[in-house]
């Protein structure tokens, strides 16, 4: 996990101060590499790094990269960099003197241009400037599991990892995108390339910004796109065969490194399936795990994880999370994240990456496979959905949602009633809108009464016109598409990068491998959701290496009971940041909804726990980046108590 910062000048050299600015730059990210920091300079281009040593620990694989008058600075890890290395014969016509991916990505460029970057896999973010050609280009690859960010400002095009670095440039303004927060009081993050600053803007994954530092033109291109070239030939056992031969070779290229690695471990099949490779490999009784044990028993995972602890003997980790540690992190977090989220596993995820740092440099994720392979509730009530309208008449559906209606709100994880309503209402919805509704924290009516905003285009109309746009023939195929493309770039990815970058740590995801996305989105729907179950070939190609316990439980994923620790832990808190002088500081709220959004969570007439957890993060986030501007005191480990009155 490394960091890049810096500043092209759109048709004229830069001015002197530039670079003390990109330094500062590079200053508030150093978490991200604290193993060293540079600077390439030239008239038109400043590309700065912050190195996290992770392949080739040596002073010479040192970042940024020049090599015959190319300049690269970078942020990632390119597995497949030794193969392409041997397979291109690069060595040839290019002089190694490192063992580094980075410098195999310069030697790329020289042979091939540009589009060297199409036959990577991994997870990258880069500026590279060629002096030759007076072309530079920003980078994210194929998936976003790296952040890149851009903005304009007086005729020079700044870029950088985190949202943080671009408050060092002087005279960046601060002003919120509305929209941006419109959509993340619904989806409990902010989608596409939209940041809360309106001069701000995040590169999407398969993209890049390629910039004439002549002419001072720029454009952005996609250069891949997701796509579901359905192989209708293949079998079960041979989809599932594959699935594991290209598992295992990913897992052993993101292992290729020269630090530990350690491997998150949620207790189910995705994280338990690279533990169960990682013991066929004869490499788990060496691996450090980590696992949180929500202190809440329907969000306890625990058993699953001590199965899979006994079962494999790993190095094992667990890190306990109670309310008071929640609050203990809070402002801390959200002062790394840089942007509103309301994502119940962020604090946690936090929390055991502290833990982590302590013993290894990269952590293995099985962030992915939920997108990859169908394991989301939404793909398998999608499924009911059509069967459920196809046999139930309107009239049997409005007396279900009525009954359904009545059902008292139990604060269990994905509880019966939860799962119910969401279901019966979304089943009157098309597609798309069943798929947001399944995961919203606020409808468009319920925005509309608690922010002051107007004319502004509903959420599900953002995925509606992507979704439409798609030339897959199944709908499921298309809503996969969708999960990657929004939710798990800008929440998960913005989650899991922030969260262990805060502690030095790089995140490694072998299910986005790109080989292991493209063959799986090759497999036909009908295979990876089988009736009703969701990840159907991913579970045949680890069979026989997971205990039957974990192979035939159901998705449930890491989350925080903020529902019910607002009842009693939380109470400070929310009474702290859902006063009226509060709320009025940013403009946007209404105190009148806020107070009628807590009122009825308290009286447990509705379960309102995701909405106020996603404004008191938003609040929060405001305070630290616009009202106070403090979040650097916190980052130093300045947490606030729970009475947060400092």
């Amino acid at each position: 996990m490394c960091g890049i910062a810096g500043v092209l000048g759109l048709g004229r050299d830069l001015s002197p101060e530039k670079r003390g600015i990109v330094a500062a730059m590079l200053a508030a990210m150093a978490h991200r590499g604290p193993d060293g920091q540079g600077v390439s300079s030239r008239p038109r281009a400043l590309l700065g790094n912050v190195r996290l040593k992770i392949t080739d620990l040596r002073d010479e694989a040192a970042l940024p990269m020049v090599s015959g008058g190319v300049h690269l600075a970078y942020n990632g890890a390119v597995t497949n960099f030794r193969q392409l290395r041997r397979s291109l014969r690069l060595d040839d016509d290019h002089r190694f003197r490192t063992g580094s991916d980075a410098e195999v990505m310069l030697a790329l460029y020289r042979r091939l241009g540009i589009d060297f970057v199409r036959r990577l896999s991994g997870m990258f973010a880069f500026g590279l400037y060629d002096e030759e050609r007076g072309k530079a280009y920003l980078v994210r690859d194929f998936y976003g599991q790296r952040p890149l960010f851009f903005s304009v400002q007086a005729g020079d095009l700044y870029f950088a990892s985190e949202i943080k670095a671009f408050l060092e440039v002087p005279g960046f303004p601060k002003k919120l995108d509305e929209e941006a927060i419109h959509h993340f009081m619904t989806l409990a993050y902010i989608p596409g390339d939209r940041t809360p600053f309106a001069a701000l803007r995040e590169l999407g994954g398969g993209e890049w910004l390629e910039v004439d530092l002549v002419s001072g033109r720029w454009c952005r291109h996609r250069y891949h796109a997701q796509r579901f070239d359905q192989d209708r030939s293949i079998t079960e056992e041979s989809a599932a065969a594959r699935l594991r031969e290209l598992l295992v070779d990913s897992l052993q290229r993101a292992m290729d490194v020269d630090v530990p690695v350690g491997l998150t471990l949620s207790g189910g099949v995705d994280t338990g399936g690279l533990l169960g490779l990682l013991r066929q490999l004869g490499m788990a009784r060496r691996t450090h795990t980590f696992s949180i044990r929500i202190a809440e028993p329907s969000f306890d995972e625990s058993r699953y994880q001590r199965l899979l602890v006994d079962w494999a003997r790993p190095v094992h980790h667990e890190i306990v999370v109670r309310p008071r540690d929640v609050l203990a992190n809070l402002k801390a977090h959200m002062a790394f994240l840089d942007e509103p989220s309301g994502d119940g596993a962020a604090v946690p995820l936090f929390i055991l990456a502290r833990e982590a740092s302590r013993h290894v440099r990269v952590l293995l994720s099985g962030e992915g496979g939920d997108e990859v392979f169908n394991a989301y509730e939404t793909h398998r009530a999608w499924k009911a959905r059509r069967l459920y309208r196809s046999l139930a008449p309107s009239t049997i559906r409005g007396l279900v949602r009525r009954l359904i209606g009545i059902l008292p709100c139990s604060y269990e994880k994905l509880s019966f009633d939860f799962v119910a309503k969401r279901f019966a209402e979304g089943s009157e919805r098309d597609a798309v809108g069943a798929h947001v509704l399944f995961r919203q924290a606020l409808g468009e009516e319920e925005k509309a009464g608690l922010l002051r905003l107007t004319g502004l285009p509903p959420t599900d109309e953002l995925f509606r016109k992507q979704f439409n746009s798609l030339p897959f023939d199944d709908e499921i195929n298309k809503l996969s598409s969708l999960d990657l493309q929004y939710y798990f770039i800008d929440d998960l990815m913005v989650k899991n990068d922030r969260m262990l970058a805060a502690h030095s740590l790089e995140a490694r995801y072998p299910y986005m491998d790109r080989f292991v996305v493209e063959f799986a989105s090759s497999i036909p729907a009908a295979l990876k959701l089988k009736g009703f179950r969701g990840r159907h070939i991913q579970k045949l190609a680890f069979r026989g290496l997971l205990p039957p316990g974990i192979e035939r439980r159901s998705n449930m994923g890491l989350e925080m009971p903020h529902s019910i620790w607002f009842f009693q832990d939380f109470q400070p808190l929310a009474r702290y940041y859902f006063s009226a002088d509060h709320l009025e500081r940013c403009g946007l709220l209404r105190p009148q909804a806020v107070a009628r959004l807590w009122r009825e969570h308290v009286e447990r007439k509705r379960d309102n726990g995701r909405a106020l957890w996603c404004i008191i993060n938003f609040l929060i986030w405001f305070d630290l980046f616009v009202y106070d501007g403090d979040y650097k005191r916190h980052m130093a480990g300045a947490c606030a108590p729970v009475g947060f009155a400092s």
